[in-house]
């Protein structure tokens, strides 16, 4: 994201410590499937406002980006919710189910949080939350007759798909619950995104808004690149406590939002102990996750992505977990090397078949000085996908994408 603006001088220290911030590879993430373009966007906005604007004293965007940087709330639970509409396909609920399997683990768990907390990259979705400091914390899902609960207490991490009856149960170290601590919540999320500031955007406040019964004023971030898909963002702050409430995401398309995550009801009050403690309902299958959770970043998603990219490589095609950036700002492109080919046509000789032509069926084909490739479209992140196997991704148009593989030829 990038720099604010405002009328009254501010401090040139923390405006270079803003502006020294650049956009991170991990904004985008690679589609393991077609549909899998959008599912790196989940995270943010907002939630049911209150009627009326509250009169509140005259505030700078430098003002505000203070108050937000000094927030500390560590105790809260109540309502989120979230809602996204990315413009996928219509596959009669098949996207769901690939966004699901695309991340779950090796035995396919109901109760593995990477692939349930994925169903939230479509629909609208109603969570209960709670927090307690950086070591405890709760998110439940609710759903038809149904509820996935997942609990972070102390160095246990619990999944739980009352559906099914599966528990998912891993463990973190102390030091990895800390690093993660400001991120569990709508404030680490918004910090994540006011990091990346730079001269591509301007950031001012935009009024005033009741949230979840809080008065709160209103930032708004807009790119000043042509190119990218995004809009506006809408950032929710409490004026009181400086907690990020509500988050919007309005594409450059226009119309609805993409993404909508943000609170209906809160209470800063100490949840009560109980609210962390997790017994393993009896007859559940019990699946434990070898490793020390790699997935506590992701347990977190509702409030806030945590992915800890590696070092982008120099030049392109060096590994294939870490991405090489191009561009600068809104305009930034992740491009990955899968070492492999592109997705292959029905009709080629790759053995591509009729799953090969149904994933093109979801693109579009292009073709440029970088060879041919297929673009696979949201209304927020785009993604071409080459011939020769090269992932271009990124918050921008596909005429940009094309741009892109074409001068890194």
């Amino acid at each position: 994201m990038a720099p604010y603006e405002t009328d009254d001088s501010t401090d040139t220290g923390e405006a270079d410590e803003l502006r020294s911030g650049r956009r991170r590879a991990a904004r985008y993430i690679v589609p393991v499937t077609v549909v899998g373009v959008a599912a790196a966007t989940i995270g943010l906005v907002p939630a049911l406002a209150d009627s009326g604007d509250p009169n509140l004293p005259k505030i700078t965007a430098q003002q505000l980006l203070d108050k937000v940087a000094k927030s500390d709330v560590q105790q809260l639970s109540g309502t989120v919710k979230i809602s996204t509409d990315l413009g996928l396909p219509d596959l009669g609920g098949l996207e769901s189910s690939m966004l699901s399997g695309a991340t779950k683990s090796g035995d396919g768990s109901s109760a593995d949080p990477t692939g349930k907390l994925t169903e939230l990259a479509t629909g609208s979705h109603t969570l209960r939350v709670a927090a307690d400091g950086p070591d405890k914390q709760k998110v439940s899902l609710l759903e038809n007759a149904a509820e996935y609960s997942l609990i972070h207490n102390g160095k246990d991490v619990w999944g739980y798909d009352s559906q099914s009856n599966e528990v998912y149960h891993a463990t973190t170290s102390a030091d990895a619950s800390k690093s993660d601590e400001t991120k569990a919540t709508p404030k680490g999320l918004t910090d994540e995104a006011l990091k990346s500031v730079d001269d591509t955007t301007s950031v001012t406040v935009d009024g005033t808004e009741h949230v979840a019964g809080r008065d709160a004023y209103k930032l708004l971030i807009k790119p000043k690149q042509s190119g990218t898909t995004v809009g506006t963002i809408s950032i929710a702050v409490d004026a009181k406590t400086g907690l990020p409430l509500k988050f919007t995401l309005t594409p450059a398309s226009g119309g609805a939002a993409v993404v909508d995550v943000g609170f209906t009801q809160l209470s800063l009050a100490k949840p009560a102990a109980s609210t962390f403690d997790f017994k393993v309902p009896k007859g559940a299958k019990v699946t434990t996750e070898d490793s020390p959770a790699k997935a506590t970043p992701d347990h977190s998603a509702p409030f806030g992505k945590n992915d800890k990219p590696g070092k982008a490589d120099k030049g392109l095609g060096k590994s294939t977990d870490d991405p090489t950036v191009i561009g600068k700002g809104w305009n930034s492109i992740a491009v990955f090397e899968t070492g492999g080919q592109g997705i292959p046509s029905g009709g080629s000789s790759s053995g591509g078949g009729d799953l090969g032509g149904f994933l093109s069926s979801l693109g579009d084909q292009v073709k440029g000085s970088f060879g041919s490739g297929t673009v696979y479209s949201t209304r927020l992140i785009n993604a071409l996908v080459t011939d020769d196997g090269k992932v271009y991704v990124g918050a921008v148009t596909k005429s940009a994408l094309v741009k892109a593989a074409d001068a890194a030829k």
